[in-house]
């Protein structure tokens, strides 16, 4: 597959997700989940103009670009207008909500003086591989391309295809000039033209452009399902498109933010609303599996690809989702995804596809299992339910389980357990991040308990459940106090005066913070901890006020990452300091993408997002720090 770094713009429905250029080029369509499959090597389309060769929409000299959602939606509208021919085409992109169908709309719009005479062309390739050969064959209207287990439909309506090429057009379609005789064919990229006709001065015309997605059903099916969606009034589900995601907003506008008075606020409110419309694209409906953004690096040139679910990252999203009254998400992160995931010893793997099965993974980080129980907790902290506790009693407790089994085999260093990961997936060893997390997970145990008393799950008032919950609470106790011990014995720099992430690699590191906010080991005030800031801020804050996860960071150059800005801005808001937090938070407000996007990092020469646009955590991140600051004036 060609390489694709930066997703501009994303749009979907529960089961589709498609990517695209800010020149409006889609660059990836998944179907029938966020993380598998991804079908399209690309997707071009173009334009013929009188005697003209192909101008491609996505890359021409003559062309300029202006592209927006419309406002408070995930339909995505791209403006194209070629200064050559004076010719603005309007693209409007958008998944239909109640049918797995992308809707391409084009408007051409003649802006000159002269007659244009106009055919519309695309040109799709699809990956294909020895298990699973993609061919094409011609449909009334447009091509399906198909291998053994899916078919992509690619068809107008009310428009019939004037030529096609199956074999060999990657040169032809160049000069507009494709041909074929045969109407099926072996190849994974095919070629078609509309006519789009005379456009006179000042007129408009338009084009309907649908892309489907069928596995395991047979052509003459595939086809009959074409016929229908031509029939389907499109004009009427752009419309509903439209309310659905305004009603979606509206809904979930849990910090119930108000319209903005000034430009700030208005990034800030557009940040919030984009976070509202993105969470629900990565989320598996199905499990609640989420991913941590749509994929950006198929053949891993740059990193292990990012289109998984990571378990702590999903705990991080599904607390911003509570905030945003997105409740019943979150709960199906925990009572399907996190209980079919969970390894028989009650640890979590690395990552995961939605649909539950493990993924590539090359390692595993202690602190995903022990978040998993943080999170739980937080959701009850937003629902009070205790029978969610209930529901998920048993899960917590086999990972507890394995907690203590890990802590003891740090304290006595017996190497029972392979060692673990950061949370940064680099560094192998014991990390103070990861016991902050663990230190966290068995509180809110303690505090599960606590909640349901007595009456824990089918087991109320058996007099041996309740001994053991007693026997274990009593060892949870004791294991709080060894955790933190362990670190004030083993991660802080006497030498220094403050906290280091790990024993043997002392380099400063933003997670620390993670012992203050959120797993609350230490508190924001005590002296080694505003010691371990004083550091932070000499040694990963730059010039612009962005702050690097940590010293010597090489990962993409070693840039900000907004993470790190959110994390700041909730330790100077546990402290108080609200001019801090603030400096803190506006980086991040200033380095939100075009469409309000945040991304994993920032290029601080731009100061704008460079690597994964649309990172969930985030986005995440960004809402938890909202509700610290407008969530108790709300």
């Amino acid at each position: 597959m060609e390489n694709k770094y930066l997703n501009e713009a994303i749009i979907g429905n529960k089961k589709m997700l498609a990517t695209f250029t800010q020149k409006g080029e889609m660059q990836r369509m998944y179907f029938p989940s966020k993380d598998n499959k991804q079908y399209i090597n690309f997707f071009h389309t173009g334009v013929k103009v009188n005697e003209s060769d192909l101008i491609y929409l996505h890359d021409d000299i003559n062309n300029i670009y202006k592209q927006y959602y419309d406002t408070d939606t995930n339909i995505l509208n791209t403006e194209i207008t070629n200064t050559y021919f004076n010719l603005k085409i309007l693209q409007t992109d958008y998944c239909l909500i109640k049918e797995n169908v992308l809707a391409k709309k084009y408007i051409f719009i003649n802006e000159g003086k002269i007659d244009l005479n106009t055919q519309f062309y695309i040109h799709s390739e699809l990956l294909s591989d020895s298990n699973n050969f993609v061919a094409t064959k011609m449909v009334d209207g447009g091509m399906l391309q198909y291998a053994h287990d899916f078919a992509v439909s690619i068809f107008a309506k009310n428009k019939d295809v004037i030529k096609h090429q199956i074999n060999g057009s990657k040169e032809t379609i160049k000069r507009a000039e494709i041909y074929d005789k045969d109407y099926i064919g072996m190849s994974k990229d095919a070629s078609m033209a509309y006519e789009i006709g005379m456009i006179k001065p000042g007129e408009k015309k338009e084009l309907q452009i649908c892309i489907t997605i069928d596995e395991n059903k047979n052509i003459s099916d595939i086809e009959d399902e074409i016929e229908r969606i031509k029939r389907i009034d499109f004009e009427k589900k752009y419309l509903d498109t439209k309310a659905y995601w305004r009603k979606y907003v509206k809904k979930h506008n849990g910090l119930k933010i108000k319209e903005p008075q000034n430009s700030y606020d208005e990034r800030i409110y557009e940040i919030y609303k984009r976070s509202i419309l993105l969470f629900p694209l990565l989320t598996n409906p199905e499990t609640g599996g989420i991913i941590a953004s749509p994929e950006i690096d198929e053949n891993f040139t740059k990193c292990g690809r990012y289109a998984y679910c990571w378990p702590r990252d999903a705990v991080f999203i599904t607390k911003a989702m509570d905030i945003l009254k997105m409740g019943k998400e979150t709960e199906k992160f925990y009572k399907v995804f996190c209980r079919k995931t969970q390894s028989k010893n009650g640890m979590w793997e690395q990552r995961f596809y939605t649909d539950c099965k493990l993924a590539p993974c090359w390692g595993y980080q202690i602190d995903e299992t022990a978040s998993v129980i943080f999170g739980v907790y937080e959701h009850y902290k937003y629902s009070k339910s205790e029978q969610f506790l209930k529901d998920n009693l048993q899960m917590c407790e086999k990972a507890v389980d394995f907690l203590k089994r890990y802590f003891t085999d740090i304290l006595e260093e017996t190497n029972k357990y392979h060692v673990s990961y950061d949370l940064w997936e680099m560094c192998e060893g014991v990390h103070l991040y990861s016991l902050a997390s663990i230190y966290s997970a068995f509180d809110c145990m303690l505090k599960i308990y606590d909640n349901l008393g007595k009456n824990v799950s089918e087991f109320e008032n058996n007099r041996l459940k309740e001994e053991k919950i007693n026997k274990s609470t009593k060892a949870i106790e004791k294991m709080l106090v060894e955790v933190k011990k362990y670190i004030n014995q083993n991660m802080y720099d006497e030498d220094k005066k403050s906290y280091v992430r790990n024993a043997q690699d002392k380099k400063m590191d933003i997670s620390i913070l993670g012992a203050v906010t959120p797993f609350n080991v230490f508190k924001a005030k005590e002296k080694k901890v505003q010691n371990t800031v004083e550091r932070i801020n000499m040694s990963l804050r730059t010039y612009t006020g962005g702050y690097q996860r940590f010293e010597n960071d090489n990962y993409m150059n070693g840039n900000p990452w907004p993470i790190a800005n959110l994390w700041m801005t909730l330790y100077y808001l546990e402290t108080g300091e609200k001019k801090k937090a603030k400096e803190c938070f506006d980086f991040v407000v200033k380095t939100a993408g075009k469409h309000y996007f945040l991304g994993e990092q920032v290029n601080n020469e731009t100061l704008k997002p460079n690597w994964v646009i649309g990172l969930g955590w985030s986005h995440a991140m960004f809402i938890i720090v909202l509700e610290k600051l407008y969530g108790k004036e709300n």
